[in-house]
């Protein structure tokens, strides 16, 4: 494992921490189809959220969510299809969060943005 896959394994690890702390349940870490893969799937209420991790060690090439483009917004609402359709979650409210780490000092600060991007 090469240092940008520690760091994004690190962070995954401090973002399921962080969302089961904001009362989020955990279903799957590193969900995997043929075309995509989603970083969280949580419950959060009645929400079913898929939670798109995205760390950054220095602000050089821009905020962590800024990465999350609208290709990478696409392969995370198809696996997220995927999942639903797999699960028979029909009528399932979904949402799609992006949690973003910034290594700052040594500390993590974490951001939760809710609703970051698209429907399906």
């Amino acid at each position: 494992m090469h240092k940008g896959q520690k760091i994004g394994q690190s962070g995954e690890d401090l973002a399921a921490d962080f969302l089961i702390q904001k009362g989020y349940t955990l279903l799957e870490r590193n969900y995997k189809t043929r075309t995509a893969e989603i970083d969280i799937i949580a419950m959060e209420k009645n929400h079913l959220c898929f939670v798109e991790v995205k760390t950054r060690t220095s602000l050089k090439k821009g905020l962590p969510k800024e990465s999350v483009h609208h290709a990478k917004q696409q392969k995370v609402i198809s696996g997220a299809r995927f999942y639903l359709k797999t699960n028979n979650l029909f009528n399932q409210a979904v949402r799609f969060d992006v949690v973003e780490i910034i290594f700052s000092h040594g500390h993590p600060e974490i951001t939760l943005i809710k609703n970051a991007f698209g429907t399906i």
